[in-house]
């Protein structure tokens, strides 16, 4: 991820750490932690904050006394999970009992379903109701005949900004202006141009990574449906219409000067919510979360929530799974249902934002009603969901996270100013298809 010397030194340290935990604690290694009166349940999970189930293990465990559970990888990056994970289903060994699969690559470990458990198997061929029928599909193996995993949440989109900072540049702040301002991308680029007109200490965007992939995948949503790889597989990087868009969309943004040219997840990205760097961020319903926990109390009522540029589109969502290593397939099986039940969607949403995949949830008054204080009081439950149940999934490749790295990290040139658009084009398209291979 080209972390910094001190966070790539953490990461390092953080996965060792996780790795001896493995080996003890995992339950598809010998474990001397099961009785016969008590199972453990191992679940893993990423991300700063995790998936927001505490006082979920708590209700499950009241209703399963002999399960105990423990949760790894909070803190964790998604790329340094992924790889942790990658050589435990490789292994046959490490991997917890549930894991988590982000929603761009599961489609990898579709390819190794054979390692994961048929949730069919335990009774899940009931749900199908109960998830979005695009979620629903993206869990199943391409012949339907395996669910892979039961999906928790999406990644219905909406631009989050710092109210306090658009006043300061003479732009509106209130949400519902704000979103007037920009009915498209290219409007949303103009307001940009705006902003930093009136306000030079401040960058209207965090990343051009951020922004692009927010672009990319609503276009797409729209358009071919799918983004690196088509539905066969077919690496289309150069040739599809889609990313060239988001591409020239991301360059013009950063060639007016509005990136504070930061990479997502690096502790600069997190410093820049603390010493406001910038003013808006491309905001699927999960990076609420992550604004609060980075941006601090002081920031509290400083953000607000707009409905992002154009129609629709998703980024972002996971899937829980059971590895066919666990010791307990079975209650493993049982958690996941229970964690992805709308109650547990619900649950989870109230506690980091996170949307939830369940048509019942969406509509839920718990989650239409719901106000973020933190953001100025906005209704985010209302805005995330507002078309949710309409969006169109977009189809990721076995390799997208490969290839997807490939094409920030050419972006980020041209934000550091080493290459020029069409150059730094040519190296997304060289290196993303060397990755894709």
């Amino acid at each position: 991820m080209g972390l910094s010397t001190r966070r790539r030194d953490a990461a390092v340290a953080a996965i060792a750490a996780f790795a001896i935990l493995a080996s003890v604690s995992a339950c598809g290694d010998d474990s001397d932690e099961d009785t016969p009166e008590t199972i453990k349940l191992v679940v893993d999970v990423f991300g700063d904050q995790g998936f927001g189930y505490e006082s979920l293990y708590e209700r499950f465990t009241q209703l399963h006394p002999n399960v105990k559970i423990e949760e790894r990888g909070k803190g964790f990056a998604l790329n340094d999970y992924n790889s942790r994970l990658t050589e435990w289903i490789s292994s046959g060994k490490g991997a917890g009992d549930v894991v988590a699969l982000e929603e761009g690559t599961i489609v990898q470990f579709k390819a190794q379903a054979e390692q994961f458990v048929n949730l069919f198997d335990y009774g899940a061929g009931t749900l199908e109701q109960s998830f979005l029928p695009w979620k629903w599909k993206q869990g199943q193996t391409a012949d339907g005949k395996q669910l892979m995993g039961l999906g928790t949440d999406i990644g219905s989109m909406a631009i989050c900004y710092r109210r306090d900072l658009f006043a300061k540049a003479k732009l509106p702040s209130d949400r519902e202006a704000v979103g007037g301002l920009w009915p498209t991308w290219e409007k949303f680029v103009e307001t940009g141009k705006a902003f930093a007109e009136a306000e030079k200490s401040v960058k209207f965007v965090d990343a051009a990574s951020n922004f692009y992939n927010v672009v990319l995948m609503q276009i797409a949503g729209a358009g071919t449906g799918y983004t690196y790889f088509d539905s066969n597989n077919k690496l289309v990087l150069e040739y599809n219409p889609d990313i060239r868009r988001a591409w020239e969309l991301t360059v013009e943004m950063i060639g007016s000067g509005l990136s504070a040219g930061l990479q997502s997840n690096s502790d600069a990205w997190n410093a820049g919510f603390k010493q406001r760097q910038f003013a808006t961020i491309a905001c699927p319903a999960w990076m609420t979360g992550i604004i609060k926990a980075q941006s601090g109390n002081a920031a509290a009522g400083k953000w607000d929530v707009a409905k992002a540029p154009g129609t629709g589109g998703n980024w972002g969502g996971s899937f829980l799974a059971v590895p066919k290593q666990s010791k307990h397939p079975k209650e493993a099986a049982e958690l996941v249902q229970f964690l992805t039940s709308a109650e547990g969607q619900i649950e989870a949403f109230n506690k980091l934002g996170n949307l939830p995949s369940n048509p019942r949830a969406l509509q839920d008054p718990a989650i239409l009603s719901f106000r973020n204080d933190y953001f100025n009081n906005a209704p985010t439950g209302e805005i995330f969901a507002a078309g949710a149940t309409a969006l169109k999934a977009v189809y990721l490749g076995p390799k997208n996270q490969a290839v997807r790295d490939q094409v920030e990290s050419a972006l980020r040139s041209i934000e550091r100013g080493e290459r020029q658009s069409e150059q730094a084009w040519q190296d997304a398209v060289k290196n993303g298809t060397n990755a894709g291979k």
